[in-house]
C-alpha cells in the first residue's frame, strides 16, 4: 500500500471534485453547479460535519475545486507552499478520530467549520503525505488528447496515464486506427 486509506480517500475525493469541471467532466458541462450537484457528490465520500447546503457554500467549494486542480500539477517545492497556506488558514490542528464506522484517521479542523474549509485541510494533510514519501509523479493529468482530467496513479509500477477506461479504450481506439491506415 502506497499511502493510508484516509489519504486515499482524500486524494479520490480531489480527483472526484476536479473532474467535476467542464474541461474534464464526462458530460462537458459543469458537473457542480448546484448546490444538489455537490450534495451529490458528497454522497460518495464521507464528510462529516456542518454542511450548509447553499449557494456560499458551493461557491466556496468550487473555488476550492479550482485550488486543489492547482496544487495537483505542481512540483514538489512548489506544492508545499500551497499545502502549507491550505493549513495555516484553517488553523489547522490534526487529529486522530473514529467515527460513522471509519477506523482512526486524521481530520484538522472542526466539525462546525466550513464544508470548503475542512476539505482544504484534509486534502492539505493527504498532500503531506504525497509530499513527504516524494510520489507526487502519482498526481498526473489525463494523457488523453481532448481531456484534462486528475488521474491518481496508485498502481504498483506507476503506469496509470487516464483518468477513465473510457479514455484510455478512446486512445487505443485512435491509436490502433492510425497504426492500421499506416501498415
Amino acid at each position: 500500500m502506497l499511502f493510508a486509506p484516509d489519504t486515499v480517500e482524500s486524494l479520490d475525493f480531489v480527483v472526484a471534485l476536479a473532474n467535476t469541471s467542464p474541461s474534464s467532466s464526462r458530460s462537458g458541462a459543469d458537473e457542480l453547479a448546484t448546490v444538489d450537484q455537490l450534495a451529490e457528490l458528497l454522497t460518495r465520500f464521507t464528510y462529516t460535519g456542518r454542511i450548509d447546503h447553499d449557494a456560499a457554500e458551493l461557491e466556496d467549494v468550487r473555488r476550492t475545486r479550482t485550488l486543489l486542480r492547482s496544487v495537483w500539477i505542481q512540483e514538489r517545492d512548489d506544492a508545499v507552499e500551497v499545502v502549507n497556506r491550505m493549513l495555516r488558514e484553517a488553523k489547522a490542528l490534526p487529529f486522530l478520530t473514529r467515527h460513522d464506522g471509519l477506523d482512526w484517521h486524521m481530520h484538522a479542523t472542526s466539525p462546525d467549520a466550513p464544508l470548503a474549509e475542512r476539505i482544504r485541510a484534509e486534502v492539505a494533510l493527504a498532500l503531506t503525505d504525497v509530499i513527504r514519501m516524494n510520489e507526487m509523479s502519482r498526481l498526473r493529468i489525463c494523457e488523453a488528447d481532448d481531456c484534462d482530467g486528475l488521474v491518481l496513479d496508485l498502481s504498483r509500477n506507476g503506469s496509470k496515464r487516464f483518468c477513465t477506461v473510457r479514455c484510455g479504450n478512446r486512445m487505443n481506439m485512435i491509436a490502433f486506427r492510425e497504426r492500421r491506415a499506416g501498415g
